[in-house]
C-alpha cells in the first residue's frame, strides 16, 4: 500500500464525506429517545427538514413537536399520508418487532431509513428484504457507527496508507449500561449482540467484508438475572493474519477502569478511537481518536463530534444522497444489512452450539 506524507495528519479532518445534495423532507415513525436525543438532534445540526412526526402517544409527539419546530404530529401513518409530501423520507424508528408491521404501511416506491436491528431475527431480516423488493423501497438500515467522525477519520487514515496493512481490529467495550431505559428490552431473549455489538459487527463488515466463519459466547449478567445475555465475546474469522474481535461487558460496575476503545493495527501504525457514548451512559464523554507510527508517539487526530448524535448525520445524509440521486452508493442498503443479521445470528449460534469439551483421555495418562 502506497505511504502518504505524513505532515497533514495534524490537519482536522472532515467529519463526513458526504457530496452536496439537496435534503428531501423527513417524516419520523416514532417519538421515543432515540428519536429524541439523535435523530432530531443531528438532523436540525445537518438542516434536514423534519416535517411531521407518527407516534400513537400524542402527547409525546406534540411535546418532541414543540421542542424541535416539526410542523406536524399525527397518531398513524394513515392518518399522515394524505398530508406528506409526496418525495419524502420515512425515518422508521420503532421496536425491531413493530418494523414488519409498519413497511407494509408505507407507499410503494419510498424512501426509508429502517432503524436497527434489522428485526428480532435473521427470519424477520429476511422478510423486511423481500417485503422492501416488493414494495420497490430504496430502503437503507440505520447502522450508523460507521459514520461517526471518529470512525470515517480512521478508515481515511487507513486508507491513504498511514498505517500499512490493516491485520488487527479490536472493540473492547466494558461499561455499565442502564438497560432499564428501554422498557421493551426487559422480556427479548436476544440483547446485547442484537441491541449493541451489532453496531460493532456492523463496523468490522464495513472494514474487511463478510467473514468466512464466527465464533462466540454470550452470556447473562447475575446482578441482572432477569435480563437476556449482556456480556459477549465475539471473534471474526478471515484469514490466518487477521485478527478482528468484539469483547463487550455491560455489567462493569468500576468507573475508573471503564473501557470503550476500537483499536486498528496495521503494519506501519495503529489507531485507537475512543467512542465516549458508551462511558458514563447516556450522559457520555467526548470521542476520541489517536495515531501512531510504527515506533513513534501517540497523537491526537483533530476531529469534530460524536458518535451521539453526530453519525445519524452520516446514516440519513447517505440515504438522501442517493435518492436525490448525488451518489450511487447505499453503504446501508438493505441487502448489505442483511449480511449484518447473517453474522449476528452465526454469533448466535455459535454461543449455543460451537462449545468444545474437553478431550477424553485414557486412564494411562498419570
Amino acid at each position: 500500500m502506497t505511504q502518504t506524507n505524513t505532515a497533514s495528519i495534524s490537519q482536522p479532518l472532515p467529519v463526513e464525506t458526504l457530496p452536496e445534495f439537496t435534503p428531501r423532507p423527513i417524516v419520523s415513525i416514532g417519538a421515543g429517545g432515540i428519536v429524541h436525543d439523535s435523530h432530531l438532534p443531528a438532523y436540525r445540526k445537518a438542516a434536514f427538514p423534519v416535517v411531521a412526526l407518527i407516534d400513537p402517544d400524542r402527547d409525546k409527539a406534540g411535546a418532541l413537536a414543540t421542542k424541535f419546530a416539526v410542523p406536524h404530529t399525527y397518531a398513524t401513518i394513515t392518518e399522515a399520508l394524505p398530508h406528506l409530501p409526496s418525495e419524502c423520507i420515512f425515518d422508521v424508528a420503532v421496536p425491531a418487532s413493530a418494523i414488519l408491521k409498519v413497511l407494509p404501511q408505507l407507499p410503494d416506491g419510498a424512501a426509508v431509513l429502517i432503524q436497527k436491528p434489522m428485526g428480532e431475527t435473521l427470519a424477520e431480516a429476511v422478510a423486511i428484504e423481500r417485503l422492501c423488493r416488493e414494495k420497490e423501497l430504496t430502503a437503507a438500515v440505520n447502522f450508523q457507527l460507521r459514520w461517526a467522525p471518529v470512525m470515517q477519520a480512521a478508515r481515511r487514515y487507513a486508507l491513504a496508507g498511514l498505517i500499512g496493512e490493516v491485520h488487527e481490529m479490536e472493540v473492547h467495550v466494558s461499561v455499565f449500561m442502564p438497560w432499564d431505559l428501554w422498557t421493551f428490552l426487559a422480556a427479548t431473549p436476544r440483547l446485547e449482540i442484537l441491541y449493541h455489538s451489532i453496531h460493532y459487527v456492523d463496523l468490522c463488515r464495513a472494514w474487511f467484508g463478510n467473514p468466512r466463519k464466527v465464533l462466540a459466547k454470550t452470556l447473562r449478567n447475575p446482578l441482572s438475572p432477569k435480563l437476556a445475555a449482556t456480556r459477549s465475546m465475539i471473534v471474526l474469522e478471515y484469514d490466518d493474519w487477521k485478527r478482528v474481535t468484539i469483547s463487550a461487558n455491560h455489567a462493569h460496575l468500576y468507573a475508573e477502569t471503564q473501557r470503550s476503545q476500537i483499536t486498528w493495527e496495521g503494519t506501519e501504525g495503529a489507531l485507537e478511537a475512543i467512542m465516549g457514548v458508551n462511558l458514563d451512559y447516556p450522559k457520555g464523554k467526548p470521542d476520541r481518536l489517536r495515531y501512531a507510527r510504527r515506533g513513534g508517539e501517540w497523537e491526537t487526530v483533530p476531529t469534530v463530534g460524536n458518535w451521539f448524535p453526530d453519525a445519524f448525520i452520516g446514516s440519513m445524509g447517505s440515504l438522501q444522497a442517493y435518492v436525490c440521486g448525488a451518489s450511487k452508493e447505499l453503504p446501508t442498503r438493505v441487502s448489505d444489512a442483511l449480511d449484518t443479521m447473517r453474522t449476528v445470528e452465526a454469533a448466535y449460534l455459535s454461543s449455543q452450539f460451537d462449545g468444545q469439551p474437553l478431550p477424553e483421555v485414557g486412564n494411562e495418562i498419570e
